[in-house]
Protein backbone atom coordinates (compact mmCIF):
# COMPACT_ATOMS: atom_id res chain seq x y z
CA UNK A 1 0.00 0.00 0.00
CA UNK A 2 1.82 3.06 -1.55
CA UNK A 3 0.73 6.30 0.18
CA UNK A 4 0.77 9.01 -2.13
CA UNK A 5 0.91 13.26 -1.45
CA UNK A 6 -2.62 14.83 -1.21
CA UNK A 7 -0.91 18.04 -2.31
CA UNK A 8 0.05 18.99 -6.11
CA UNK A 9 2.78 17.73 -7.58
CA UNK A 10 5.11 20.39 -7.92
CA UNK A 11 8.27 20.95 -10.65
CA UNK A 12 11.82 19.01 -9.57
CA UNK A 13 14.71 21.36 -11.27
CA UNK A 14 17.80 19.17 -12.74
CA UNK A 15 20.86 20.44 -12.60
CA UNK A 16 20.59 23.28 -11.10
CA UNK A 17 23.10 23.96 -8.51
CA UNK A 18 21.61 24.90 -4.83
CA UNK A 19 23.15 28.26 -4.80
CA UNK A 20 21.33 29.74 -8.25
CA UNK A 21 18.20 28.22 -6.86
CA UNK A 22 18.36 29.45 -3.14
CA UNK A 23 19.51 33.28 -5.06
CA UNK A 24 16.55 33.12 -7.68
CA UNK A 25 14.79 35.95 -5.78
CA UNK A 26 18.18 37.65 -5.21
CA UNK A 27 18.66 39.90 -8.36
CA UNK A 28 14.56 41.02 -8.23
CA UNK A 29 14.83 41.68 -4.41
CA UNK A 30 18.39 43.10 -4.47
CA UNK A 31 17.87 45.76 -2.09
CA UNK A 32 15.60 43.66 0.98
CA UNK A 33 17.02 42.05 3.12
CA UNK A 34 17.89 38.73 2.90
CA UNK A 35 19.93 38.00 6.13
CA UNK A 36 20.29 40.13 9.82
CA UNK A 37 22.55 39.40 12.74
CA UNK A 38 20.21 39.47 15.52
CA UNK A 39 22.30 40.22 18.11
CA UNK A 40 24.09 43.21 16.09
CA UNK A 41 21.56 43.85 13.67
CA UNK A 42 23.87 44.01 10.91
CA UNK A 43 22.48 43.30 7.77
CA UNK A 44 22.92 41.87 4.70
CA UNK A 45 21.15 42.44 1.09
CA UNK A 46 20.05 40.07 -1.19
CA UNK A 47 22.26 41.80 -3.42
CA UNK A 48 25.22 41.59 -1.02
CA UNK A 49 24.97 38.74 -0.32
CA UNK A 50 24.75 37.02 -4.39
CA UNK A 51 28.23 39.44 -4.56
CA UNK A 52 29.37 38.76 -1.66
CA UNK A 53 29.26 34.92 -2.22
CA UNK A 54 30.55 35.10 -5.91
CA UNK A 55 33.74 36.78 -4.46
CA UNK A 56 34.01 34.12 -1.88
CA UNK A 57 33.85 31.73 -4.44
CA UNK A 58 36.50 33.76 -6.79
CA UNK A 59 38.79 33.62 -3.57
CA UNK A 60 38.36 29.48 -3.15
CA UNK A 61 38.73 29.11 -6.80
CA UNK A 62 41.87 31.21 -7.06
CA UNK A 63 43.49 28.81 -4.53
CA UNK A 64 42.46 25.66 -6.71
CA UNK A 65 39.36 24.75 -4.86
CA UNK A 66 36.68 23.27 -7.22
CA UNK A 67 35.10 20.41 -7.75
CA UNK A 68 36.44 17.11 -6.18
CA UNK A 69 37.17 19.85 -3.22
CA UNK A 70 36.03 19.86 0.43
CA UNK A 71 35.78 22.27 2.76
CA UNK A 72 34.93 22.23 6.54
CA UNK A 73 33.19 24.94 8.05
CA UNK A 74 32.63 24.93 11.44
CA UNK A 75 30.43 28.29 13.26
CA UNK A 76 27.70 29.15 14.64
CA UNK A 77 24.46 30.87 12.70
CA UNK A 78 25.86 34.46 11.82
CA UNK A 79 25.67 35.88 7.77
CA UNK A 80 28.95 34.57 6.57
CA UNK A 81 27.57 30.75 7.30
CA UNK A 82 25.70 31.73 3.79
CA UNK A 83 28.31 33.16 2.01
CA UNK A 84 31.09 30.06 2.71
CA UNK A 85 28.61 27.40 2.07
CA UNK A 86 27.16 29.05 -1.04
CA UNK A 87 30.62 29.97 -2.01
CA UNK A 88 31.93 26.53 -1.72
CA UNK A 89 28.62 25.18 -3.86
CA UNK A 90 29.30 27.87 -6.16
CA UNK A 91 33.01 26.77 -6.97
CA UNK A 92 31.28 23.24 -7.30
CA UNK A 93 32.70 21.79 -4.31
CA UNK A 94 31.27 20.29 -0.87
CA UNK A 95 30.94 21.70 1.89
CA UNK A 96 30.65 19.09 5.01
CA UNK A 97 29.15 21.37 8.36
CA UNK A 98 30.52 20.22 12.06
CA UNK A 99 28.34 20.79 15.08
CA UNK A 100 30.99 23.74 16.98
CA UNK A 101 30.63 21.89 20.34
CA UNK A 102 32.37 18.83 18.74
CA UNK A 103 35.55 17.61 20.85
CA UNK A 104 38.58 17.52 18.84
CA UNK A 105 38.10 13.91 18.48
CA UNK A 106 35.10 14.15 16.75
CA UNK A 107 35.84 16.69 14.50
CA UNK A 108 39.17 15.14 13.40
CA UNK A 109 36.46 12.04 12.38
CA UNK A 110 34.50 14.29 10.37
CA UNK A 111 37.43 15.72 8.46
CA UNK A 112 39.18 12.38 8.19
CA UNK A 113 36.07 10.71 6.58
CA UNK A 114 35.02 13.61 4.26
CA UNK A 115 38.62 14.62 3.24
CA UNK A 116 38.31 18.14 3.98
CA UNK A 117 41.35 20.04 2.85
CA UNK A 118 40.20 23.32 4.36
CA UNK A 119 38.71 24.36 7.63
CA UNK A 120 36.72 27.63 8.22
CA UNK A 121 35.39 28.56 12.04
CA UNK A 122 35.69 31.47 13.88
CA UNK A 123 37.98 32.93 17.05
CA UNK A 124 36.34 30.87 19.63
CA UNK A 125 36.98 27.72 18.19
CA UNK A 126 40.14 28.17 16.68
CA UNK A 127 42.12 25.70 19.40
CA UNK A 128 39.51 23.11 19.52
CA UNK A 129 40.52 23.50 15.32
CA UNK A 130 43.83 23.46 15.74
CA UNK A 131 43.92 20.50 17.91
CA UNK A 132 41.33 18.69 15.30
CA UNK A 133 43.52 19.38 11.94
CA UNK A 134 46.43 17.01 13.43
CA UNK A 135 46.31 13.93 10.87
CA UNK A 136 44.42 15.11 8.78
CA UNK A 137 44.11 16.25 4.93
CA UNK A 138 43.36 20.11 6.23
CA UNK A 139 46.22 22.64 5.21
CA UNK A 140 44.51 25.01 5.70
CA UNK A 141 42.93 26.76 8.62
CA UNK A 142 40.69 30.09 8.63
CA UNK A 143 38.61 32.08 10.78
CA UNK A 144 35.71 34.28 9.81
CA UNK A 145 36.52 36.98 11.72
CA UNK A 146 40.10 38.01 11.77
CA UNK A 147 42.82 36.46 14.27
CA UNK A 148 46.61 37.90 14.10
CA UNK A 149 48.43 34.95 11.85
CA UNK A 150 45.53 33.27 11.28
CA UNK A 151 44.54 33.40 7.59
CA UNK A 152 40.96 34.93 7.30
CA UNK A 153 38.23 35.28 5.09
CA UNK A 154 38.98 38.71 4.17
CA UNK A 155 42.35 37.20 2.06
CA UNK A 156 39.80 35.34 0.29
CA UNK A 157 38.17 38.44 -0.89
CA UNK A 158 41.08 39.64 -2.80
CA UNK A 159 40.58 37.78 -6.30
CA UNK A 160 38.07 38.52 -9.14
CA UNK A 161 34.77 37.01 -7.85
CA UNK A 162 33.24 34.33 -10.07
CA UNK A 163 30.16 35.38 -12.01
CA UNK A 164 29.05 32.04 -13.19
CA UNK A 165 28.31 28.97 -10.86
CA UNK A 166 31.05 26.34 -12.12
CA UNK A 167 29.28 23.73 -13.95
CA UNK A 168 28.00 20.53 -12.03
CA UNK A 169 25.95 17.99 -12.48
CA UNK A 170 22.69 17.59 -10.42
CA UNK A 171 24.50 14.22 -8.95
CA UNK A 172 27.06 15.96 -7.52
CA UNK A 173 27.41 15.56 -3.64
CA UNK A 174 27.35 19.63 -2.34
CA UNK A 175 27.09 18.83 1.48
CA UNK A 176 28.12 15.97 3.52
CA UNK A 177 26.31 16.57 7.10
CA UNK A 178 27.22 14.14 9.68
CA UNK A 179 24.64 11.87 11.05
CA UNK A 180 23.87 13.18 15.18
CA UNK A 181 25.85 9.84 15.86
CA UNK A 182 23.78 9.67 19.12
CA UNK A 183 23.65 5.78 18.54
CA UNK A 184 26.94 5.54 17.06
CA UNK A 185 29.82 6.69 14.87
CA UNK A 186 28.95 9.88 12.96
CA UNK A 187 28.12 8.70 9.25
CA UNK A 188 28.44 11.43 6.42
CA UNK A 189 25.29 12.04 4.53
CA UNK A 190 25.71 12.70 0.60
CA UNK A 191 23.39 15.19 -0.45
CA UNK A 192 23.55 16.48 -4.25
CA UNK A 193 22.48 19.58 -5.64
CA UNK A 194 19.44 17.83 -7.13
CA UNK A 195 18.25 16.74 -3.36
CA UNK A 196 18.50 20.40 -1.81
CA UNK A 197 16.80 21.79 -4.85
CA UNK A 198 14.36 19.42 -5.15
CA UNK A 199 13.15 19.17 -1.44
CA UNK A 200 12.80 23.09 -1.66
CA UNK A 201 10.61 22.76 -4.09
CA UNK A 202 8.62 19.83 -2.80
CA UNK A 203 7.57 22.04 0.02
CA UNK A 204 6.26 24.75 -2.25
CA UNK A 205 2.48 23.71 -1.05
CA UNK A 206 3.11 22.85 2.63
CA UNK A 207 5.29 25.45 4.04
CA UNK A 208 3.46 28.68 3.30
CA UNK A 209 5.98 31.36 3.36
CA UNK A 210 5.75 34.45 1.60
CA UNK A 211 8.27 37.23 0.34
CA UNK A 212 8.36 39.75 3.32
CA UNK A 213 7.43 37.30 5.75
CA UNK A 214 10.69 37.48 8.46
CA UNK A 215 12.08 33.63 9.77
CA UNK A 216 13.63 33.44 13.21
CA UNK A 217 16.71 30.87 12.66
CA UNK A 218 18.16 29.88 16.00
CA UNK A 219 18.58 26.30 14.46
CA UNK A 220 22.16 25.38 14.00
CA UNK A 221 22.60 25.90 10.14
CA UNK A 222 24.77 23.28 10.30
CA UNK A 223 22.23 20.76 10.85
CA UNK A 224 20.14 19.64 8.25
CA UNK A 225 16.65 21.32 9.45
CA UNK A 226 18.69 24.85 9.86
CA UNK A 227 20.45 24.32 6.82
CA UNK A 228 17.78 23.49 4.64
CA UNK A 229 14.52 24.89 6.04
CA UNK A 230 15.62 28.33 7.09
CA UNK A 231 18.95 28.95 5.08
CA UNK A 232 18.63 27.78 1.83
CA UNK A 233 14.56 27.46 1.85
CA UNK A 234 14.18 30.34 3.58
CA UNK A 235 16.27 32.50 1.02
CA UNK A 236 14.87 30.58 -2.02
CA UNK A 237 11.12 32.11 -1.42
CA UNK A 238 12.38 35.84 -0.29
CA UNK A 239 12.05 35.70 3.12
CA UNK A 240 14.03 37.48 5.94
CA UNK A 241 16.50 35.69 7.82
CA UNK A 242 17.88 37.17 11.42
CA UNK A 243 20.11 34.67 13.09
CA UNK A 244 21.39 34.36 16.64
CA UNK A 245 24.44 31.93 17.38
CA UNK A 246 22.52 30.18 19.98
CA UNK A 247 19.11 30.04 21.62
CA UNK A 248 18.51 32.33 24.69
CA UNK A 249 14.60 32.85 25.41
CA UNK A 250 15.03 36.39 26.63
CA UNK A 251 16.91 37.59 23.20
CA UNK A 252 14.78 35.56 21.03
CA UNK A 253 11.93 36.89 22.39
CA UNK A 254 13.21 40.57 21.67
CA UNK A 255 13.97 39.60 18.12
CA UNK A 256 10.27 38.30 18.05
CA UNK A 257 8.87 42.07 19.67
CA UNK A 258 11.52 44.45 17.77
CA UNK A 259 12.21 42.94 14.46
CA UNK A 260 8.08 41.44 13.90
CA UNK A 261 8.78 37.68 13.22
CA UNK A 262 6.42 36.35 11.43
CA UNK A 263 7.62 32.38 11.43
CA UNK A 264 9.52 30.68 14.34
CA UNK A 265 10.94 27.41 13.53
CA UNK A 266 11.64 25.44 16.28
CA UNK A 267 12.43 21.65 18.29
CA UNK A 268 10.07 20.89 21.36
CA UNK A 269 12.12 22.33 23.91
CA UNK A 270 11.86 25.83 22.12
CA UNK A 271 8.03 24.83 21.96
CA UNK A 272 8.19 23.88 25.57
CA UNK A 273 9.90 27.15 26.82
CA UNK A 274 7.30 29.33 24.90
CA UNK A 275 4.42 27.62 26.35
CA UNK A 276 5.77 27.50 29.86
CA UNK A 277 8.28 30.13 31.05
CA UNK A 278 6.43 33.37 32.52
CA UNK A 279 8.89 35.72 30.70
CA UNK A 280 7.01 35.34 27.65
CA UNK A 281 4.59 37.67 29.35
CA UNK A 282 6.28 40.19 29.09
CA UNK A 283 7.10 40.37 25.64
CA UNK A 284 5.09 41.15 22.36
CA UNK A 285 4.44 38.04 20.10
CA UNK A 286 1.79 38.70 18.63
CA UNK A 287 3.83 39.07 15.04
CA UNK A 288 4.46 35.30 14.73
CA UNK A 289 2.21 33.96 12.86
CA UNK A 290 3.52 29.88 12.53
CA UNK A 291 5.85 28.24 14.47
CA UNK A 292 6.67 25.43 13.10
CA UNK A 293 8.74 22.53 15.04
CA UNK A 294 10.62 19.92 13.83
CA UNK A 295 13.48 17.52 14.71
CA UNK A 296 11.75 15.65 17.27
CA UNK A 297 8.36 14.33 18.04
CA UNK A 298 6.04 17.59 19.33
CA UNK A 299 2.77 16.21 21.69
CA UNK A 300 -0.52 17.61 20.79
CA UNK A 301 -0.89 18.23 24.17
CA UNK A 302 2.42 20.58 24.46
CA UNK A 303 1.43 22.46 20.75
CA UNK A 304 -2.00 23.06 22.30
CA UNK A 305 -0.78 24.99 24.99
CA UNK A 306 1.94 26.81 22.99
CA UNK A 307 -0.67 27.89 20.48
CA UNK A 308 -3.37 28.94 23.05
CA UNK A 309 -0.69 31.04 24.66
CA UNK A 310 0.88 32.95 22.06
CA UNK A 311 -2.37 32.53 19.95
CA UNK A 312 -0.73 31.47 16.61
CA UNK A 313 -0.49 28.58 14.59
CA UNK A 314 1.71 25.76 16.01
CA UNK A 315 2.33 23.00 13.60
CA UNK A 316 4.87 20.18 12.76
CA UNK A 317 7.09 18.80 10.34
CA UNK A 318 9.37 15.34 9.77
CA UNK A 319 12.04 14.67 8.16
CA UNK A 320 15.85 13.55 8.80
CA UNK A 321 19.11 14.18 6.99
CA UNK A 322 18.92 11.77 4.24
CA UNK A 323 15.48 13.24 3.02
CA UNK A 324 17.37 16.42 2.63
CA UNK A 325 15.19 16.80 5.01
CA UNK A 326 11.60 17.22 4.43
CA UNK A 327 9.14 14.47 3.68
CA UNK A 328 6.04 15.37 5.48
CA UNK A 329 4.72 19.13 7.03
CA UNK A 330 1.56 20.64 8.03
CA UNK A 331 -0.09 22.63 5.07
CA UNK A 332 0.05 26.65 5.89
CA UNK A 333 -1.78 27.26 9.54
CA UNK A 334 -3.54 23.50 8.86
CA UNK A 335 -2.99 21.57 12.40
CA UNK A 336 -4.00 17.98 13.30
CA UNK A 337 -2.87 17.82 16.96
CA UNK A 338 0.18 15.45 17.55
CA UNK A 339 0.59 15.10 13.16
CA UNK A 340 3.71 15.59 11.41
CA UNK A 341 1.33 16.67 8.96
CA UNK A 342 0.73 15.60 5.40
CA UNK A 343 3.42 13.87 2.92
CA UNK A 344 4.65 16.65 0.85
CA UNK A 345 4.27 16.96 -3.31
CA UNK A 346 6.52 14.07 -5.12
CA UNK A 347 7.01 11.95 -2.62
CA UNK A 348 5.75 7.95 -1.68
CA UNK A 349 5.37 6.50 1.79
CA UNK A 350 4.68 2.88 2.91
CA UNK A 351 4.07 1.74 6.65
CA UNK A 352 5.56 -1.85 6.87
CA UNK A 353 5.70 -4.39 9.45
CA UNK A 354 9.08 -6.00 10.70
CA UNK A 355 9.06 -8.73 7.79
CA UNK A 356 8.03 -5.60 5.30
CA UNK A 357 4.16 -6.34 4.95
CA UNK A 358 2.55 -3.18 4.40
CA UNK A 359 0.18 -2.47 6.88
CA UNK A 360 -3.09 -0.25 6.94
CA UNK A 361 -4.85 2.67 7.91
CA UNK A 362 -3.88 3.77 11.92
CA UNK A 363 -1.90 0.71 11.87
CA UNK A 364 1.45 1.55 13.42
CA UNK A 365 4.63 0.61 11.44
CA UNK A 366 8.27 1.62 9.47
CA UNK A 367 7.81 4.61 7.68
CA UNK A 368 9.58 4.03 4.18
CA UNK A 369 10.13 6.83 2.05
CA UNK A 370 10.43 7.21 -1.69
CA UNK A 371 11.37 10.56 -3.81
CA UNK A 372 14.09 12.69 -5.30
CA UNK A 373 14.81 14.14 -1.73
CA UNK A 374 16.10 10.65 -0.75
CA UNK A 375 20.09 10.93 -0.18
CA UNK A 376 22.78 9.79 -2.69
CA UNK A 377 24.30 7.28 0.45
CA UNK A 378 26.53 7.24 3.33
CA UNK A 379 30.32 8.82 2.41
CA UNK A 380 32.46 5.39 2.28
CA UNK A 381 29.96 3.30 3.77
CA UNK A 382 28.31 0.95 1.17
CA UNK A 383 26.75 -1.49 3.99
CA UNK A 384 25.13 1.94 6.53
CA UNK A 385 23.68 2.86 2.18
CA UNK A 386 22.39 -0.43 1.91
CA UNK A 387 20.77 -1.16 5.01
CA UNK A 388 19.12 2.21 4.75
CA UNK A 389 17.58 2.56 1.47
CA UNK A 390 17.00 -1.04 -0.71
CA UNK A 391 16.70 -1.88 -4.15
CA UNK A 392 13.64 -0.41 -5.46
CA UNK A 393 14.27 2.72 -3.86
CA UNK A 394 12.80 3.06 -0.53
CA UNK A 395 14.44 4.54 2.14
CA UNK A 396 13.60 2.77 5.69
CA UNK A 397 13.68 5.66 8.10
CA UNK A 398 13.75 3.25 11.67
CA UNK A 399 10.73 5.18 12.54
CA UNK A 400 7.15 4.37 13.79
CA UNK A 401 4.36 5.93 12.31
CA UNK A 402 0.55 5.11 11.04
CA UNK A 403 -1.56 7.16 8.62
CA UNK A 404 -5.23 8.17 9.15
CA UNK A 405 -7.88 8.07 6.78
CA UNK A 406 -7.56 11.61 5.68
CA UNK A 407 -3.35 11.40 4.49
CA UNK A 408 -1.94 12.81 7.70
CA UNK A 409 1.00 10.88 9.63
CA UNK A 410 1.62 10.26 13.24
CA UNK A 411 5.08 9.39 14.16
CA UNK A 412 4.99 7.58 17.54
CA UNK A 413 9.04 7.00 18.28
CA UNK A 414 11.74 5.19 16.80
CA UNK A 415 11.80 1.46 16.18
CA UNK A 416 14.93 0.88 18.31
CA UNK A 417 14.01 3.45 20.98
CA UNK A 418 10.29 1.43 21.94
CA UNK A 419 10.92 0.34 25.38
CA UNK A 420 9.77 -3.34 25.57
CA UNK A 421 7.55 -4.20 28.61
CA UNK A 422 6.96 -8.04 28.84
CA UNK A 423 6.43 -7.87 25.53
CA UNK A 424 4.54 -4.89 24.94
CA UNK A 425 5.87 -2.02 23.07
CA UNK A 426 6.04 1.25 24.62
CA UNK A 427 6.95 4.44 22.79
CA UNK A 428 9.21 7.35 25.37
CA UNK A 429 7.65 9.97 23.50
CA UNK A 430 4.56 9.70 24.00
CA UNK A 431 4.93 9.46 27.34
CA UNK A 432 7.05 12.13 27.57
CA UNK A 433 4.48 14.24 26.00
CA UNK A 434 2.35 13.12 28.62
CA UNK A 435 4.45 14.09 31.52
CA UNK A 436 4.85 17.89 30.20
CA UNK A 437 1.41 18.31 30.96
CA UNK A 438 2.23 18.16 34.21
CA UNK A 439 2.03 21.65 35.81
CA UNK A 440 4.95 20.82 37.89
CA UNK A 441 7.01 19.59 34.86
CA UNK A 442 9.52 21.63 32.83
CA UNK A 443 11.32 18.77 30.60
CA UNK A 444 11.36 15.13 30.80
CA UNK A 445 12.67 11.90 29.10
CA UNK A 446 12.08 8.42 29.41
CA UNK A 447 14.34 5.52 28.71
CA UNK A 448 13.87 1.19 29.12
CA UNK A 449 15.81 0.62 32.09
CA UNK A 450 17.06 -3.89 31.68
CA UNK A 451 15.17 -5.92 34.03
CA UNK A 452 15.31 -9.35 34.45
CA UNK A 453 11.42 -9.98 34.69
CA UNK A 454 9.86 -7.57 32.69
CA UNK A 455 12.67 -6.53 29.95
CA UNK A 456 12.83 -3.69 30.27
CA UNK A 457 10.81 -0.85 32.82
CA UNK A 458 9.91 2.72 31.48
CA UNK A 459 11.94 5.44 33.44
CA UNK A 460 11.48 9.10 33.20
CA UNK A 461 13.90 11.48 33.61
CA UNK A 462 12.00 14.95 35.16
CA UNK A 463 12.87 18.05 35.70
CA UNK A 464 10.62 19.95 37.64
CA UNK A 465 9.80 23.88 37.40
CA UNK A 466 11.39 26.62 39.70
CA UNK A 467 9.54 26.56 42.57
CA UNK A 468 7.66 23.52 42.08
CA UNK A 469 7.22 20.62 44.22
CA UNK A 470 6.22 17.22 43.23
CA UNK A 471 6.58 13.75 44.21
CA UNK A 472 7.87 10.71 42.39
CA UNK A 473 4.07 9.42 42.75
CA UNK A 474 2.25 11.78 42.27
CA UNK A 475 3.72 11.89 38.72
CA UNK A 476 3.56 8.09 38.31
CA UNK A 477 -0.09 8.19 39.22
CA UNK A 478 -0.84 11.34 36.86
CA UNK A 479 0.38 9.57 34.16
CA UNK A 480 -1.07 6.43 35.26
CA UNK A 481 -4.66 7.56 35.09
CA UNK A 482 -4.41 8.28 31.29
CA UNK A 483 -1.93 5.23 29.74
CA UNK A 484 -2.71 1.23 29.76
CA UNK A 485 -1.25 -0.54 32.54
CA UNK A 486 1.95 -1.68 30.30
CA UNK A 487 3.24 1.89 29.57
CA UNK A 488 2.92 2.94 33.39
CA UNK A 489 6.15 5.00 33.87
CA UNK A 490 7.76 2.49 36.24
CA UNK A 491 10.95 4.63 37.80
CA UNK A 492 11.70 8.14 38.12
CA UNK A 493 14.30 10.34 38.15
CA UNK A 494 14.82 14.26 39.32
CA UNK A 495 17.30 15.77 37.03
CA UNK A 496 18.56 19.47 36.68
CA UNK A 497 18.03 19.56 33.28
CA UNK A 498 17.38 16.96 30.30
CA UNK A 499 20.38 16.12 27.60
CA UNK A 500 20.06 17.51 24.01
CA UNK A 501 21.82 17.73 21.19
CA UNK A 502 22.05 20.85 19.65
CA UNK A 503 19.06 19.82 17.22
CA UNK A 504 17.22 19.29 20.85
CA UNK A 505 16.74 15.73 20.14
CA UNK A 506 16.93 13.59 23.76
CA UNK A 507 20.66 11.88 24.44
CA UNK A 508 19.20 8.88 25.50
CA UNK A 509 22.24 7.55 25.63
CA UNK A 510 24.01 9.98 28.13
CA UNK A 511 20.74 9.02 30.53
CA UNK A 512 21.76 5.50 30.15
CA UNK A 513 24.83 5.71 31.41
CA UNK A 514 22.91 7.44 34.37
CA UNK A 515 21.34 4.41 34.95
Amino acid sequence: MIHTSMLPDVVIPDGVSITDFALRRADAMADQPAIIDGPSGRTVTFAELKSGIQLLAGGLAARGFGPGSTLALMAPNIPEYAFFFHAVAYAGGTVTTINPTYTAGEIRHQLQDSNATMLVTISMFLDTARDAIEGTAVTELSTIDPVDGVPSMFDLLTSEPLTEQVPISGDDVVVLPYSSGTTGRSKGVMLTHNNLTANIAQTEHALLVEEGDIALAVLPFFHIYGMQVLMNGLLANGVTIVTMPRFDLPQALSLIQDRKISWVFAVPPIVLALAKHPIVDDYDTSSIKIIFSGAAPLSAELGEECAERLECAVVQGYGMTELSPVSHASKGHENRPGSSGVTISNTECRIVDLEGNDLGIDEDGELWIRGPQVMKGYLNNQEATDETIDADGWLHTGDVAHFDAEGFIYVVDRIKELIKYKGFQVPPAELEGLLLTHPAVVDAAVIGIADDEAGELPKAFVTLAPGAEATGEEIQAFIAGQVASYKQIRLIEFIDEVPKSASGKILRRELRNRG
